[in-house]
């Protein structure tokens, strides 16, 4: 008699309402768009400001998009590059690009000039998407690139176009915002406005993407080096997309608040996908504003909202709060940093709100773990998702862990990525055999306790999380290397009340720049030539960076150095 198979210890906390694995659909990612648009037609799919586009019209500008992408050049499995703010183009874009048989590159709108050549280069991306205000950065990038690798085409659109003329628009955001800027030109290519995009009646070729065609390449930064592509194909995003609906009792009826970058891939597969999967109606905002967010959650009675906990926070610290109504929010949660034990005590007993924390990578297509809604713990990654493993092990070893111990988290299942943008040595080195079974790793130790539910430790990855932002030290030593007044620079993070954490530069200087540099102008320079959650909040000046006996420089005893520091009384 054979003994039975022991159960995981987080399905004794597991939702009742859900089976522990789903099947999702072996479709593309676009079939879910033309579902909900045949579904419900004049049901509004997207907000912004005061102004909505109902999933047949969302469906409509895509495939028009489409055809002027194929029109202009774009083949199965070509890279197109997407640099906009969360916005409606944004969406009718990616889904344009999806239907076109292409693959979406998704990048950053505070990325700057000197980050953004990378993304043209690395994936072979000859067309944009990408906003009047940000086309002077991506010309800027395109122009110092090689000739034989530059765009050819440029889609260029204003956010003001997708707004009505009762937009409450934040006094700060008018300049870039409600502004129409000039369409650029391209050299040695060609710029079409949004509006002309849209008005292509080019004949479409059939939709030939599957399950396992390549459908998004976000990008992450790493220990060293430039930014990675995620190869992401259908069936793994389509499966988070089904899952996080499942979770937060995802129906055509709510109204989700999606602030949270769409570039990132928790605004994309949280918000995005599953939204439209579910047929939702998804309010959009271009970035944090927590008036903003207070009138529309009260105009548009809100009923989910997937945030960063920082946002949380200033919104109930708003002097205006009291004016906002709340009650229409059934669900509430999110990551990147954990929520304040008091802030979700406020929640619980002000509107009657847990709020459920997750865990996910870019490789794991956002949620690889999250707390059950209706039994969560505070400042807790929550339990493995839908059809997930994971595991803590030692990370030398690699032997599992007991409850109690930390050691590494690696995970498996089908939301993992296929591997790195041909990058074959760091594919190989993010994967472990397990029992025959490959599992991701993730370079974050953690625990799990006797319920079944994960904890973050520590990281075996040097990483900072500024508000949810992973700040990678060498991306940000990369470029601080350009300014002509350093010679080294080491990156470190320092404790933050409100952000969690900032970044520092410990930074020696030339000789001949020394006396004559300061702090302010190394911080102005960093503002304009990198996206501005990397940016250091502060600089350091010291002779020397101590290094080890091979001359690595010690970033680690820095870190501690930091960190004691900071332990110290006022």
């Amino acid at each position: 008699m054979t003994s039975p198979v022991a159960q995981p210890l987080h399905h004794r906390a597991w939702p009742r309402r859900l089976p522990h694995r789903i099947e999702p659909p072996a479709t593309s990612l676009w079939f879910n768009l033309q579902v909900s648009a045949t579904r419900y037609p004049d049901k509004p799919a997207l907000v912004f400001f005061d102004r909505h586009v109902t999933y047949a019209q969302l469906q409509q500008q895509a495939e028009a998009m489409a055809a002027h992408l194929r029109a202009n050049g774009v083949q199965d499995g070509d890279r197109v590059l997407l640099y906009l703010q969360n916005c409606p183009q944004w969406i009718v874009a990616y889904y344009a690009i999806l239907r076109a048989n292409a693959v979406v590159v998704p990048v950053n709108p505070m990325n700057r000039a000197d980050e953004l050549g990378h993304y043209i280069t690395d994936p072979e991306a000859s067309v944009a998407v990408c906003a009047a205000d940000l086309a002077g950065e991506l010309l800027q990038a395109n122009a110092a690139v090689p000739e034989a690798h530059r765009l050819r085409h440029l889609v260029v659109t204003h956010y003001a176009d997708a707004m009505g003329p009762q937009a409450e628009v934040p006094e700060v955001w008018a300049t870039w915002l409600g502004t129409r800027h000039p369409c650029p030109d391209l050299p040695g290519g060609s710029v079409a406005d949004w509006a002309e995009a849209l008005a292509c009646r080019e004949a479409l070729p059939a939709h030939n993407r599957g399950p396992d065609d390549l459908a998004v390449l976000p990008y992450t930064s790493g220990t060293t080096g430039l930014p990675k592509g995620c190869m992401h194909p259908h069936r793994t995003l389509m499966h988070n997309a089904v899952a996080c609906s499942l979770w937060s009792n995802g129906a055509p009826d709510n109204v989700q608040l999606l602030v949270v970058p769409l570039f990132h891939i928790t605004g994309m597969v949280v918000g995005m996908h599953a939204g439209l999967y579910a047929g939702t109606t998804l309010v959009l905002m271009p970035r944090w504003d927590r008036e903003l967010a207070g009138r529309l959650i009260s105009r548009w009675r809100v009923t989910h909202w997937t945030n960063i906990p920082t946002m949380v926070i200033d919104l109930l610290a708003s002097p205006n709060f009291a004016r906002y109504d709340l009650s229409s929010l059934v669900y509430i949660g999110g990551g990147g940093a954990a929520m304040p034990a008091a802030v979700a005590q406020r929640l619980w007993e002000q509107f009657g709100l847990r709020y459920v924390e997750g865990y996910g990578l870019t490789e794991t297509a956002a949620p690889s773990h999250s707390n059950p809604p209706d039994a969560p713990k505070q400042q807790c990654l929550g339990i493995p998702f839908l059809s997930t493993e994971a595991r803590v092990i030692d990370p030398e070893t690699l032997t599992e862990l007991p409850p109690g111990e930390a050691g590494e988290i690696v995970i498996r299942g089908p939301q993992v990525f296929e591997g790195y943008w041909r990058r074959p040595e760091a594919t190989a080195a993010a994967f472990i055999e397990l029992e025959g079974r490959r599992f991701f790793r993730t370079g974050d130790l953690g625990r799990v306790d006797e319920e079944g539910y994960f904890f973050i430790t520590d990281r075996l990855k040097r990483m900072i999380n500024a508000s949810g932002f992973k700040v990678w030290p060498a991306e940000v030593e990369a470029l601080m290397f350009k300014h002509p007044a350093i010679a080294e620079a080491c990156v470190i993070g320092t404790r933050d009340a409100y952000r969690g954490e900032s970044v520092k530069a410990v930074v020696v200087l030339r000789a001949e720049a020394r006396g004559q540099v300061d702090e302010a102008s190394v911080l102005a320079w960093c503002r304009e030539h990198m996206a501005a959650y990397k940016c250091p909040r502060s600089v350091e000046f010291v002779d020397a960076l101590p290094k080890s006996g091979s001359g690595k420089v010690m970033w680690r005893w820095l870190q501690e150095q930091e960190a004691a520091r900071q332990a110290q009384p006022a």
